[in-house]
Order: C-alpha cells, then structure tokens, then sequence
C-alpha cells in the first residue's frame, strides 16, 4: 500500500502539441500498471484529473491520487480552460488518496459508526456512482438501533437499507423507521420478495442545490429564533418552535447526506455541480445554523419554565437584541452562499461583538438585582452563544470570499503565464 505523497512533475509535449506527464513508479506498480495498459481519466468540476488504473480483470481499481500523479498540478489542460470559480480549491483536511473526504465531524460515517449494536452488511451489487448507490443488509434491531442506523445510513450516502425480519415489525420498530422517513426527505418504505422491509434512499445528490437549501434552512432558523423570544412572552408560540425545529431538521439531514456523497465521490461532486471547497464551506454552515437552532429550543425551554413573563420592558429590550443577533446570523450565511461579499461579513462580525457587549451588559444588570431571574439570564446566555454562531459564519463567509477571490487571480496569473509561453 503506498502513502500519500506530493511530488512535481514536469509536464511535457510530444508529437502533435499533446501535454504528458509521467506516472509515478510506485503508484504504477501498486495499481499493476504497466506499459500498454490503458488508464482512465477523470476531469472534474474542482478542476482535478483523476487517474484510474484497471486491474487485471478489467475492473476499476482505487483512483489514484490527484496530487500523487500531479495531474491535478498539471492539469493536463490548457488553464484558461479552468473554471475561475473552481479551480484551485484546497481541499479540507482528510483528503484521502481518492480525494474522499468526509465531514467525519458529523458522524456521517458508516452505519457501524452510529453504534446500533447490530450487524450490519453492506452490499455493493448495485455499484456505487452517485446515482445508484450501494444498499446495506441489517437485521430487525431494537427500535433505537434501528432508528440510529437508518438515520445513519441515510447519512452515509446509502441507497437501500433492507431490514431483514421473518416476523411483521413491531408496533415501535414500524413507528422507528416511519420516524426517519418521515424526518428524511427523499425516503420510503417497500416490501421485499424475501421477508423483510426496505428502506429506500432516493434522494439523488444531482436533485439537490445545496447552497439553495443552505439558504432555505437559515429563513427556517430565523424564523425559529423569532418565535422561541416570543415564547418567553407567550406560551403560545412553543408548538412553533417545536414545529420548526423538525422542518429544519430534515433540511439539515439533506444537506448533510448530499454534501457527504459530494466530498467521498467526485462524479457527485460533479452532479451537484459545486467544488469540494464549496461543499464544505456549505455544510460548516449548517452545522452552525444547527446550533443556532439548538440555542432558540434552549430558550423556548427556558421561557416555559417562567412563572410569569418578564416585565415588558425586558422583553422589548430581549427583542431588540434577538433582531441584531438574527441580522448577523442572516448576513453570514448571505457571504457563504455568495449573495453579499466581504463588507457585509465585516459588519456581521462588528455587529456579534457589539451584541455580545450589550447583552454582557444586560446580564450584569439582572445578575446584580435584588431577585435575579434564572430563566431570563438563561436567555441571554443562549442569544449570547447565537451571537458567537453568527459570528463564526460571518468567519466563514469572509474565509469563502478570500478563497474565491485568490482562485479568480491565480487562474488569471495561469492564463497570463499560459499566454506568455
């Protein structure tokens, strides 16, 4: 097994004006590649020309390092044919040999990873391309084991989970898998022709804009975090919350399992039609907008353990806060999905820090009173951990913008360089 490596390679023209690069030793031989053989060339949308070797039964083997080959480096293109927007992406770190890299923080991993206890089987009789996917075998577990390793394949990228099972499912186990088809967008349910269920994934991740989502997940968190400082003033949006919550829960599961086949599998990268860079500037951001969702429960929660709501004035100044801290969360994720640029993340991130301060400010103030109110203060604390989320996407929008304006110079330096040779 060779390691990851980085070399340089010269690349060369023979003949009729065709760019050649040479194969590293190494990678050649651990493929079984020789002279004669034929390799096949994968151009993606991030800019890399991937190189697969065939082993001796003709069959596809592992594709090689972009970076090992120097492919990538080269090119193998002329550079103005390189998209300024995606070309160059540095890729997150994690970057394996194939260039799968997964956002492993999200445990969107095997299903082995989620812990469900039970043996589950994976079958790759139906391939693995973006389109159809493989399926895995699981025993009928117990409803929790059940639940976490459909929420996990879902996931993983999985295409059909086959539930084997001689009796009919129980009342909790069929509530277990209503339960992630109902929470996941793109699943249902079969029989087999053997005694089981299965569980179909058919959320394509072509079918997905993930930056479009990204999007509608934000409008779906503002509009909890409204309703969860309205809830401290009344019991009645709670079941809003709660209700919001779900929905930015399957928004959050799409994204997470469409981003995950993007960065493990290049020809679904290439059907979302975005760069590996992209992708998980687009799911960090979900990940914090999760958060910031997490924060307004917490503070639903906390309203209803009130016995009765804060003064008026409180909660006009807890509103006032709550709209600037909203008004950051909202600009950030404007920067990441590329609709402002760098000034407005500037002004989210000034705006977080002065919320900070005055809801610092706010929270002296009631900790210094003669009965300081616990839930109020757990309030504050949770729009103050919004405001460090907000803050973190406003980072994240100014990093993307950084990266795509140095991609749009080095591909212009490219050209010019190209031009001049």
């Amino acid at each position: 097994m060779h390691t990851n490596t980085v070399e340089t390679r010269k690349v060369q023209t023979v003949g009729n004006g065709t760019y050649t690069v040479s194969l590293p030793k190494e990678w050649a031989e651990a493929e079984g590649v020789a002279a004669g053989d034929t390799v096949t060339l994968h151009r993606h949308t991030d800019g890399i020309l991937a190189v697969q070797a065939r082993n001796r039964n003709g069959v596809h083997g592992r594709i090689g390092d972009p970076d090992t080959t120097n492919a990538a480096d080269a090119d193998a293109t002329k550079p103005d044919d390189t998209n300024a927007d995606d070309a160059g992406t540095t890729k997150p770190n994690g970057t394996n040999a194939a260039g799968t890299d997964t956002p492993d923080v999200a445990g969107t991993n095997t299903p082995d990873a989620a812990g469900t206890g039970g043996r589950v089987e994976a079958d790759t009789r139906t391939g693995g391309n973006a389109r159809n996917g493989p399926s895995i075998r699981t025993p009928a577990l117990d409803p929790p084991s059940l639940e976490g390793t459909l929420r996990a394949a879902y996931a993983a990228g999985i295409r059909t989970v086959e539930v084997d099972h001689e009796e009919p499912l129980d009342a909790e186990q069929r509530h277990a898998v209503e339960s992630v088809c109902r929470g996941r967008i793109g699943t249902s349910t079969a029989t087999t022709d053997v005694p089981g269920t299965a569980v179909r994934m058919l959320l394509d991740p072509g079918e997905v804009s993930v930056t479009q989502s990204v999007r509608q997940l934000a409008f779906v968190v503002d509009a909890t975090q409204q309703a969860a400082i309205e809830s401290v003033a009344t019991a009645t949006q709670r079941a809003a919350v709660a209700e919001r919550a779900e929905h930015a829960e399957r928004l959050w599961a799409m994204i997470d399992r469409t981003v995950a086949l993007g960065m493990a599998d290049l020809e679904a990268a290439d059907a979302i039609g975005v760069s590996r860079a992209a992708l998980f500037e687009s799911w960090t951001a979900m990940r914090e907008l999760e958060r910031v969702r997490e924060a307004a429960a917490d503070v639903a929660e906390a309203g209803s353990r009130m016995d009765d709501p804060p003064a008026e004035s409180r909660i006009e100044e807890l509103r006032e806060i709550a709209e600037t801290v909203r008004s950051g969360v909202s600009d950030g994720v404007s920067v990441v999905v590329g609709d402002t640029g760098a000034e407005t993340a500037r002004q989210a991130l000034e705006g977080m820090d002065q919320a900070r301060e005055t809801i610092d400010a706010f929270d002296h103030r009631l900790a210094t009173a003669e009965d300081p109110p616990p839930e109020l203060r757990a309030v504050l604390s949770r729009l103050r951990r919004t405001a460090e989320r907000g803050g973190a996407i406003a980072e994240l929008g100014l990093r993307r913008t950084i990266r795509r304006t140095d991609e749009a110079t080095g591909c212009t330096a490219g050209t010019a360089g190209s031009a001049s040779r």
